[in-house]
This record gives structure tokens, sequence and C-alpha cells, in this order.
């Protein structure tokens, strides 16, 4: 059961609010031109009518899924209709204050691919959407896939991945947590160091070893980590962009103290 401490909550949810929204004022700018024989040529970006977000809860609660789509979807949305999982029935308070927070119109307490075929399709109580957003396991990937054309989705995304491209000066618990925070969503989920410095990967080593024991998902991370981590030493930075490619993660830190070195090397993360 899941404990709500409204004062600091609400304080961490609003700031955090504030920054994602800050973020997506950026976003989908619209910009015109007027060419050689007078065209007017350009972009107007328009809101969609009702946007569906799925936020994952099967086998934890992410409150920051609930930020990072109902904020990105609020630019004149009409409705905002949020599906989430509640194992053996309880609601998680956090989730639910971020969405309020959001600004989500509608939640609905389902997961799994039924609550994509449900905002695909529509249901007696669950309205139809135009774009269904967010992660979920395989089984939500493969449903949005095959809803993909009766709505939009943003993108299919696999079991979570990170890959971590380090030159060795950076704290190695920092290290050890940023794996951590991909690792601890599934099993199957994926944590990779790339560093051409031996002794830095074995300080990490020791890191994770003493970290370990007190995450709260200590168990998904041990099988996250012992069936598909890896801490590899590289020849140099340039090979770590090189196999970064190959792997084309979904997440790509670079920890790194000269970071603007890097980006030229790097095309597919």
């Amino acid at each position: 059961m899941s404990v709500f401490r409204p004062t600091c909550a609400r304080r961490w949810w609003q700031q955090a609010n504030v920054c994602v929204a800050t973020m997506k004022s950026s976003w989908h700018i619209p910009w015109s031109y007027e060419d050689e024989d007078g065209t007017l040529l350009g972009q107007q970006v328009t809101a969609l009518d009702r946007v569906g977000i799925y936020v994952p809860g099967g086998k934890a609660s992410y409150p920051s899924s609930v930020l990072m789509n109902a904020m990105l979807s609020q630019s004149g949305v009409g409705e905002i209709i949020m599906v989430v999982p509640t194992p053996s029935g309880e609601r998680n308070d956090l989730v639910l204050a971020a969405a309020y927070i959001a600004g989500v119109d509608k939640v609905f307490t389902v997961g799994g691919a039924q609550a994509i075929a449900a905002l695909a399709y529509g249901t007696e109580s669950i309205p139809q959407v135009d774009k269904i957003t967010g992660p979920g396991n395989a089984y939500v990937a493969a449903a949005k896939r095959r809803v993909f054309g009766v709505v939009g989705i943003d993108m299919v995304a696999g079991p979570s991945e990170i890959l971590v491209v380090c030159d060795g000066s950076t704290p190695t618990d920092w290290i050890a947590m940023d794996l951590f925070s991909q690792a601890e969503h599934d099993e199957i989920a994926r944590a990779i160091l790339l560093c051409p410095s031996a002794e830095f990967i074995a300080e990490v080593e020791q890191s994770i070893a003493r970290l370990l024991p007190d995450m709260p998902r200590r168990a998904i991370i041990e099988a996250s980590l012992g069936n598909r981590g890896a801490l590899i030493q590289v020849r140099d930075l340039q090979e770590a962009c090189a196999i970064a490619n190959y792997i084309a993660p979904e997440h790509l830190e670079l920890s790194v103290a000269d970071p603007d070195s890097c980006p030229g090397q790097l095309k597919h993360a």
C-alpha cells in the first residue's frame, strides 16, 4: 500500500510539472516563410480531440510517466484519458495525484493489452481516442503495434534499456544508480556501461554490490543485470560511440567531461 504525504509530494510534482511544461513550450513552434514568387509556406501544429495515455503499474508505479505523457498532450487537446493497472485493486495515490496536477480528465483502472484495445476502439465506458502514448510491457507494445492505423501511437517501445558512455570521471555510485534506474523496470531490461578504464569499471562493480541490497526492487535489478547487463571496457570513447550506434539504445547517457566531443559521432540513439 502506497503512503501519500500531501505536502512534500504536491510540491515535488508541481515543480516537476513546471519543468516538463517549460520543455514542452519549445516544441511544435509554428513557422512560415514566403518564397521568391510570393507563396506562403509553413507548418501549423494543431491539437487532437482526445488522447489516451497508458501509465505502467503492473510491477511498479510511475507517476513521472503521467507527467511526461499528460503534460505533452495538453497543448489544446480536448480530453486526456488515462488508463493504469491496479494490481490487487490497489490504487497508487501518487499516480492519481500526478494525474490531477497534469490535468488528466478521466482515469480508468485497467491495464495491459486490453487497455490499449479499449482506448483504440472504445467501450461502453472508455471513450475512443485519436492517439495513444505511454510505455508498457511487451504485451502493451504489441497491442500498440496492432492498433496503429486505427489510432496514432507515439512509438513501439521494447523492454527498457540504458547505455552509459563514461570516461571514468563520474562518481561510481552515480553510474551504478543510473544502471539501476532502468534495470529495475523489468527482469528483461538491459543496462550497459561502456568505459575505457578497467579500474573504473571494477569500482562501479563494487558500487553495484554495495548499493544493491538496499534497493526496494533488488530482485528485479539482480535478474536484469545478471541476465542482460554488461560492464564493457572499450579502447576509447570513439569505440564506445561506435558500439552505441550499433546498439541504438532507448536511453543513452553521456557521462563524460567533454560531452560536446561525442554527439557528432552518435547517430542511432
